[in-house]
């Protein structure tokens, strides 16, 4: 299967029952492999992700003399010295934003020159403010666009004593400088300079997965936090299934009004996007107003169910999703409209959802352009529960973070064409 060929999600007809357990937090798992990375040591991560964006992380890591063995197909086993070595090459890291993000600022602690790269969507994703907080810091560090490639000439040690960072863009850069600055050699704190950020919920991700690893952090105030020069001590970390992707079961279990058993209870996810169960739980009478700054990754699984809610749906506060693997409010205004024109409206950086449950039994002719966008192409497949005729281009584009994706709905009964 080829970027150019597509998948035809058949409607079922039926109820979706069964089980399925979701694969790793994707999130947890790129911030685990690093500061295991960063950790003098052998850790072992259980219930880790194994996909594109895990593989370009953990590639990486071993090119910086990393040793990463993977005994099965959700455990990492990382032995390190604790010190990133200069790699041979450039470090090609795809689309992973958060390998790109986590490590551009990792490997100012490498004794030598780093270039960081990815694909073409990559290299059109902003890390300008990110650069700027690591400059300020002492740090050199350039890119000729504000996005990839990106040139780091690290000095081996980390003098910084503050990062400023403006985290409304992306917490990724928040949590980047936070990793980070654990290898300092003195106590160095992180602030942002403004109280908004994006999915701060990461952000705890973050300082929880540090401390496992034996960081030391304080917060100051509301927005700042001070990390201790403690490096990291490495260990066993268990890591939780992927909130992101279970959206997606959620939603195919309310849209077919199914039952499925993730192994895991709702309420158990530590992951911001679980968030979104609640309003799934509320279909077909979601609310009218859906604030989309915290759960960031879930708001297309929302945006589709949304499609076939009672009444519409207006996504607010979805600036950061137009800097992702594409423009996802575009591509979702783009998909909803080739279901049914009309059926979606953008207004500045607000989607309006216009509600059909009448969409539901209907056949269309609707080419879903995912722009190789794992998000883009899991969402509109639920639709395809519902209607027919919904064709989804590049659909070996869930590798990213959910290389089984189609698997999953396999085993519920759905079929494809």
């Amino acid at each position: 299967m080829t970027a150019q060929q597509t998948i035809t999600v058949i409607p079922p007809g039926v109820a979706l029952t069964g089980q399925v357990s979701p694969p790793g937090s994707k999130s947890i798992t790129n911030r685990a492999l690093l500061l295991a990375a960063l950790a003098k040591g052998t850790s072992r991560l259980d219930g880790a992700l194994k996909s594109d964006d895990t593989r370009h992380m953990s590639n990486a890591l071993r090119q910086m003399g990393v040793v990463i063995e993977e005994p099965d197909d959700t455990t990492f086993v990382v032995t390190s010295t604790g010190q990133l070595q200069v790699p041979e090459a450039p470090l090609f890291l795809g689309n992973a934003g958060t390998a790109v993000r986590f490590l551009t600022a990792a490997v100012a602690t490498v004794e030598g020159d780093v270039t960081l790269d990815g694909d073409h969507y990559m290299q059109k994703r902003p890390i300008g403010p990110l650069l700027a907080a690591l400059r300020a810091g002492g740090v050199d560090v350039h890119s000729a666009t504000g996005c990839p490639p990106v040139q780091v000439k690290g000095t081996g040690r980390l003098q910084a004593q503050r990062f400023e960072i403006d985290g409304g863009l992306s917490s990724q850069y928040v949590s980047a400088l936070l990793m980070v600055a654990a290898c300092g050699t003195a106590p160095i704190d992180v602030a942002l300079t403004g109280k908004d950020i994006g999915a701060r919920g990461y952000v705890d991700l973050t300082l929880a997965c540090m401390r496992a690893f034996g960081a030391q952090v304080e917060q100051v105030d509301e927005v700042t936090w001070r990390v201790h020069p403690t490096g990291y001590v490495a260990g066993d970390y268990f890591i939780e299934p992927d909130a992101s992707a279970a959206t997606y079961l959620w939603a195919a279990q309310a849209l077919t009004g199914g039952r499925i058993d993730l192994g895991v209870a709702d309420d158990a996810f530590t992951q911001p996007d679980a968030a979104a169960q609640a309003y799934i739980a509320q279909f077909p009478n979601m609310p009218a107003v859906i604030n989309g700054s915290q759960m960031q990754d879930a708001i297309p699984t929302l945006a589709v169910l949304a499609a076939f809610n009672r009444t519409p749906v207006r996504f607010v506060e979805l600036a950061n999703l137009r800097v992702k693997e594409c423009d996802r409010v575009a591509a979702l205004d783009d998909g909803l409209n080739a279901i049914r024109p009309g059926l979606s409206t953008v207004e500045g950086d607000d989607l309006l959802v216009h509600a059909d449950p009448a969409l539901a039994g209907t056949t269309v002719d609707a080419l879903i352009d995912t722009h190789s966008d794992h998000r883009i192409a899991m969402c509109f497949a639920l639709a395809g529960l519902k209607v027919a005729g919904i064709r989804i281009q590049d659909p070996l584009c869930v590798g990213k973070t959910y290389p089984r994706y189609w698997d999953a709905l396999a085993s519920l009964g759905v079929t494809y064409q």
